[in-house]
């Protein structure tokens, strides 16, 4: 199977029309087998979903064959539970993040066992915190550095969450968890969010101060 890395070199969230080129020319690619060819595929479903074309991506993923490959079967459950979210229908995405989860849990693929965790965390509002809490505790006993960098985004939406709710403080100290997880193992990218979110409810905290 492909290593995590070298699906990130492919994506470009803020563009996902240049990753679904980026992935379909993956797929034409003769060095890659048949099984990374599905897991790109996987990729490329994802993309197109981020363009809002739902049932293009979902027939897409319909099409792929996981019979032979667990791990990819863990990467459909995951794409098509953030399809099912992303058009509106978080409640029918819930137990296929449940199923990735545990799928995930079982074949040793960390990754993608946080990655669930942190989408139940997205789409099963009433229990945003809960499930935050256990892919933090997932990711943090976790030896791979790319699997790691959850840390950053589970305490920055984490922060969000409690910012939003009025709870500055208790965000303020997941913001600062955030910096320092961006700073060990995150983007540059990640430690530039981290610190405009400190600065942001650190004004919010002298303002109600």
């Amino acid at each position: 199977m492909l290593e995590q890395k070298t699906l990130d070199e492919l994506w470009n969230f803020e563009d996902p029309a240049l990753s679904e080129a980026r992935f379909r020319e993956a797929m034409t690619d003769p060095a890659y087998d048949a099984f990374e060819r599905a897991e790109l595929a996987t990729q490329l479903g994802r993309a197109i979903g981020l363009q809002g074309r739902f049932e293009e991506a979902d027939a897409l993923l319909d099409g792929i064959n996981a019979e032979e490959e667990p791990t990819i079967a863990v990467r459909i459950l995951l794409e098509r539970g953030r399809l099912l979210n992303s058009a509106g229908h978080p409640a029918m995405a819930v137990p296929l993040f449940e199923q990735a989860a545990e799928m995930g849990d079982l074949l040793g693929e960390d990754f993608l066992a946080v990655d669930a965790l942190h989408m139940l965390a997205i789409a099963d509002s009433g229990h945003q915190e809960s499930w935050t809490r256990s892919a933090l505790e997932y990711a943090s006993a976790v030896d791979d550095s790319r699997t790691k960098r959850w840390m950053v985004s589970l305490h920055n939406n984490l922060g969000w969450a409690m910012y939003d709710d009025g709870r500055r403080t208790e965000a303020m100290v997941e913001f600062q968890l955030a910096e320092q997880w961006a700073e060990r193992v995150g983007t540059e990218q990640q430690q530039q969010w981290a610190r405009e979110a400190i600065a942001q409810c650190a004004k919010s905290l002298n303002l109600r101060g």
